[in-house]
Parts: structure tokens; C-alpha cells; sequence
């Protein structure tokens, strides 16, 4: 199993030379602990939290790690782009990064990201599946004829193709049975919410796992995004994760999450979270990664090391704790059958 990091947001009062340093320190001790996964995600207009945009922040992390790194936009809100903007923005990134890209797409949840750029809400997944299907056939065709339901082409010659041929992996996160049915037609991989606990984790890798074989398609292990944290036991594991993310937990589901209950998390934090964070002590950790491996054959999983408030010392810490104490271990985790 392998371990990757996904780039979070931090307060607007943080100088934006600073959150860069930040962010590059980051980077360089998730690669030193034997990270090989750099992935981040995408919002607009998010009021006082700063989140980078991924396709430059990727560019420029092109220069900075070893080529056996994977870079990911996890992931870019397809539905708020024009497909040939997008195509031609991750292609030129695919070249940018010699070939190493992938592309973690997703529908958005966010109403307020749709109003504010003019896209109606409710056609985020027809324009999210004629994107996918149209940006495919933008990377791979001399000319492109296209009548879909939001965009039209006639003759459109394109210009950029990826280095990854015929494109790079596409990644889609779903949390319900229809997004993983969506998940499995559309992309190469089903990206797992940080928030599904284990049973539910099993029935829809199931239909994950039907869908793929019903399409002839090949079945491929899921990545996993999970909040992990360590401590002396899970209590104080839970305890330590609250002091790091209980704020960022309710933003989140103040801003239209609807998996979490903002009530719940405000007032038992530990209880909101018991069943979908990764907590306890190294052997405690080990062990619950190995029952989700034992029932869903993750190819990886991706952590958060940093949350508003955080100091850049503090992110450094816990990728060296998990460099030293989870990270040697993941070889435990053999890839099993398909």
C-alpha cells in the first residue's frame, strides 16, 4: 500500500509567501518520509480559508520532486470548467510533470462555487459526464465533431495532447451506490471518501467491484482518503486530533458537507469521528488499516498533515511520525485478488 498526502487550505491572515514556504516544507518531508503520493484538491471563492489552485501548485512541485512521485489534482470540480480549458490546462500539466499526473475529478457540493461562476447546480453531473467524455476525445482525436447537451463542436482540431497516452489516469471519488456506479463507467479508479465507514465501505466497493466486470472494464484497487492520526492510545489519539481539526471539521460541515452533523461535531467531537478516523497508536493504526485492507484491497491512502492553525514545525512532526512509524509497515499490506 502506498501513502500520499493531500495539500490542504489555510487562514487568509497567513502572508501568501509564507503559505507557499509552507507548503513546499511540506512537501519535502512527505517525500523524505517515503511519501509517493502529493495530491490536492480545489474550491473557489472560500471566504477566510486559502486553497491554492491545483494546476499551477502542481507546476511548480514538478521541479521540486523525484520522478517516481505521483502528482494529483484530488480533485479538480470538472462541472466549473469548460472542457477545452480543462483539457488543455491538465495536459499541458501531464507534460509539465513528464507524464505523472493524475486527474482526481469530481462533481462539487458547494452551491455558492456554482453561483458564483454561472453554472447551474443541478447540471453538475450531466456536465461533469459530457466533460469527462468529451475531454477524453480532446486528448486522443485529430478532430472532434460534438453535439452533447452543453457544448457543441464542429471540426475542432486540438492542439495538446498529454504525454500519457491515451491519458492519464482518471480518478473519481463517490460516496453512494449510483456515484460508484458513475465512478466505475467513467474513470480508471473510485477515490473513497474520508468520511465512510467500514461496512459501508464494503457494500460499495462491491458495487464498485460489479459495475467494473459488468463493463468488461478492468478492476482496479481503490484510493483511499482517510484522516489518520497517532498518540499514545486512541483516546488520546481522538483527544489530540480535536485540538488539530475540531474548527476545520465544522467549517466543513457549515459549508454544505452534508455527511457531517454540525451539531455533533461541536459539541462530542470524538464521537463524530470515531468510525472514519485512522487513531491510536502505531499498532492501533496498523490494525485498522489492516481490517479496511482485509475488506477493500486499497492501492493507497492519502492524509491530511496540515489544518488551519498548524504551524509549519508542527506539519513537519507529523509526517516524521508517520515516516517513522507507519510508513515501513505499509509493506504489510500485500495487494490482494481482484
Amino acid at each position: 500500500m502506498k501513502l500520499g498526502i493531500i495539500i490542504g487550505d489555510v487562514r487568509t491572515s497567513v502572508p501568501p509567501a509564507e503559505h507557499l514556504d509552507q507548503l513546499l516544507r511540506q512537501v519535502e518531508a512527505a517525500q523524505r518520509n517515503g511519501f509517493t503520493h502529493i495530491t490536492i484538491g480545489q474550491h473557489f471563492m472560500y471566504g477566510d480559508l486559502r486553497w491554492l489552485q491545483p494546476v499551477p501548485v502542481l507546476a511548480r512541485l514538478a521541479a521540486e520532486v523525484d520522478p517516481h512521485i505521483t502528482l494529483a489534482t484530488n480533485i479538480v470540480v470538472v462541472p466549473l470548467y469548460h472542457p477545452v480549458l480543462l483539457a488543455e490546462e491538465l495536459a499541458t500539466l501531464d507534460i509539465i510533470t513528464a507524464g505523472r499526473l493524475v486527474v482526481g475529478a469530481g462533481i462539487g457540493y458547494r452551491t455558492q462555487e456554482f453561483d458564483y461562476l454561472g453554472v447551474p447546480y443541478g447540471e453538475r453531473i450531466s456536465r461533469f459526464e459530457e466533460s469527462l467524455e468529451l475531454i477524453r476525445r480532446l486528448w486522443n482525436e485529430r478532430k472532434v465533431d460534438h453535439h452533447g447537451r452543453h457544448w457543441r463542436f464542429e471540426g475542432a482540431e486540438p492542439h495538446l495532447r498529454p504525454v500519457q497516452q491515451p491519458h492519464p489516469q482518471i480518478w473519481i471519488g463517490a460516496q453512494s451506490a449510483p456515484g460508484v456506479r458513475r465512478a466505475a463507467r467513467l474513470g480508471d479508479r473510485w477515490t473513497i471518501s474520508p468520511r465512510e465507514p467500514l461496512p459501508a465501505l464494503s457494500r460499495l466497493w462491491e458495487t464498485y467491484r460489479r459495475e467494473r466486470e459488468t463493463l468488461g472494464l478492468p478492476v482496479r484497487p481503490p484510493i483511499m482518503r482517510r484522516d489518520l492520526i497517532l498518540g499514545r492510545d486512541r483516546t488520546d489519539a481522538l483527544e489530540r486530533f480535536g485540538a488539530m481539526a475540531q474548527g476545520r471539521y465544522l467549517a466543513y460541515a457549515n459549508r454544505e458537507l452534508a455527511a457531517l452533523d454540525a451539531d455533533t461535531v461541536a459539541s462530542n467531537f470524538s464521537e463524530a469521528v470515531k468510525d472514519t478516523v485512522l487513531a491510536g497508536s502505531p499498532d492501533q493504526v496498523i490494525d485498522q488499516l489492516r481490517a479496511i485492507h482485509d475488506a477493500v484491497p486499497l492501492d493507497a491512502i492519502l492524509v491530511r498533515p496540515q489544518w488551519p492553525d498548524m504551524s509549519a514545525a508542527d506539519v513537519v512532526n507529523y509526517l516524521d511520525d508517520l515516516g517513522r512509524d507507519i510508513a515501513p509497515r505499509l509493506t504489510e499490506f500485500a495487494a490482494a485478488p481482484l
